[in-house]
């Protein structure tokens, strides 16, 4: 089926391998879904081609997806849409946006409202994140010098 070229299309790692060439001729938006098996670095070579990349978490406690949005952001630059779909809980939210997420595909049963207070949860992070690349204790550190 020949869409219009302003259609945006989504599609997963296996189709983008198999169909890359028609797919790369297309003019209009383009992204792809990783499942968390998937590997990163399949992308990497055409990072730039993506203006979306969803990761789809196939439930609560896989954690993959979050080293795949890591190495996204970090090693490959990825600076498109950065989108967490599947089973995607309030509880999980200021921490995906740590690794890198800035679009969050919810549970249909997770209340949007209050998913969002999520983001308030915390004032402060120890560990390093994307927009954080320095450690808490030594920003500390840099703060009293």
């Amino acid at each position: 089926v020949e869409l219009p070229a302003l259609v945006p299309v989504l599609v997963s790692l296996a189709r983008w391998q198999r169909d890359r060439s028609v797919l790369s001729a297309r003019n209009g938006p383009f992204g792809i879904q990783l499942a968390t098996h998937d590997e990163p670095f399949a992308v990497a070579e055409h990072i730039g081609r993506f203006g979306l990349i969803a990761v789809h978490f196939p439930k609560f406690t896989d954690g993959r997806g979050y080293s795949i949005a890591r190495t996204l952001r970090d090693r490959f630059a990825f600076r498109g849409e950065l989108r967490a779909t599947g089973d995607v809980l309030r509880d999980q939210l200021f921490n995906l946006a740590r690794v890198g997420f800035d679009t969050f595909d919810l549970r249909t049963d997770q209340d949007v409202d209050a998913s969002l207070a999520a983001f308030r949860d915390f004032s402060e992070a120890y560990q390093v994140s994307v927009e954080r690349p320095i450690p808490l204790f030594r920003r500390r550190v840099e703060a009293n010098a």
